[in-house]
């Protein structure tokens, strides 16, 4: 049985994980919306092939699965939890002092951040410095100065650019999506600026603060971190953008279409070279007190790494995974045979 909700954070915790239904019994999975479909379809795969009941795999976004897989030891929480960007040493902290001391990381491939519109309107071809200026709440005003952003219009950012509105769909703040595109399109924008750059060195805080801090003046929604409904929503709204993971714009290839960023079109090749962007890698994290004490771990690990899911030509390709390397991905099953702990 796959149970699948998009009840609040803090519901979710209440319903699941307060009760220790599957305590044991059946592994349990947090995390982020992004990895959700690739850990979904292995879920699927091993509990019909397995004799082994199928994993229940839950999207709370890469922040708030952690902050579940951290709350405790215990067998009634979660036993793996998702992340579309690394865990922050801070996290691992939280979960030490939970008694969650050792960790296994699984990097599992690879995915680009996209900036989708409507196949109804044309496709829009943007620089970083564009995104920034675009989304950021505070803007340069000129002589290392900012001001709260001005722009209403695409054009007013960049003259090239069409005279729509701005409105962009996105993730919210527990998200990994959401950590990744401020790290890489905000900031990669922001730096464009050789003051703001200077400042990374002269006041570290106030650069971050400046690069990542996104509008809210209504021109960026956060749409939750539900993908499916940003994209129903795109499908909508032609003059809207939104921001997902490259595996969703894959699946909706139909009704949805990637810009251009820095002159780089989203696609598996380009994610796959590195040459686009706005691309980071994808992880899950075990707690390796959970193996053998919950019936399947090892036996999922297995399947999740090996070369019929993960491979050039494995499973989850088909759902939009960008595999690793075949040195990298034999390296990493070598760290997962060996259950080798996290190291920061």
């Amino acid at each position: 049985m796959m149970i699948k909700t998009t009840l609040p954070l803090a519901a979710i915790s209440l319903a699941l994980f307060a009760v220790p239904t599957y305590a044991g019994e059946r592994i349990q999975i947090v995390g982020s919306s992004t990895v959700f479909p690739f850990a979904t379809t292995v879920a699927e795969r091993f509990g019909k092939t397995t004799d082994f009941k199928t994993p229940v795999v839950e999207s709370t976004g890469s922040g708030g699965g952690l902050k579940l897989f951290c709350a405790g030891a215990s067998l009634d929480t979660p036993n793996i939890t998702n992340a579309s960007r690394r865990i922050k040493l801070s996290e691992v902290k939280k979960c030490a002092s939970n008694n969650v001391k050792e960790i296994l990381e699984v990097k599992i491939g690879y995915d680009g951040i996209v900036l989708a519109n409507s196949k109804k309107s044309p496709a829009m071809s943007v620089s970083l410095k564009d995104v920034f200026l675009a989304l950021a709440k505070n803007v340069p005003a000129g002589d290392g100065k900012t001001q709260p952003n001005p722009y209403k219009t695409w054009n007013q950012v960049n003259p090239a650019l069409p005279a729509t509105k701005i409105e962009v769909m996105g993730p919210p703040p527990t998200s990994g999506t959401r950590d990744a595109f401020v790290e890489l399109a905000m900031e990669g924008g922001c730096k464009k600026f050789p003051w703001i750059k200077a400042l990374k060195k002269q006041d570290k805080k106030a650069y971050k603060v400046l690069c990542h801090t996104m509008r809210e003046d209504g021109a960026f929604i956060e749409a939750g971190e539900n993908d499916n409904l940003i994209v129903r929503k795109l499908e909508a709204n032609k003059n809207a953008f939104g921001i997902f993971g490259f595996s969703f714009l894959d699946q909706n290839a139909d009704a949805v279409q990637g810009s251009l960023i820095d002159g780089v079109a989203p696609s598996f090749e380009k994610i796959s070279s590195g040459d686009y962007p706005v691309s980071r890698a994808l992880y899950f994290y075990v707690k390796k007190a959970h193996v053998g004490k919950v019936a399947g771990i090892s036996e999922f690990l297995a399947e999740f790494t090996s070369e019929k899911a993960w491979g050039d030509e494995g499973y989850l390709t088909d759902k939009g995974l960008i595999p690793m390397s075949v040195a990298e991905r034999k390296s990493w099953k070598s760290k997962v045979e060996n259950l080798q702990n996290l190291s920061m």
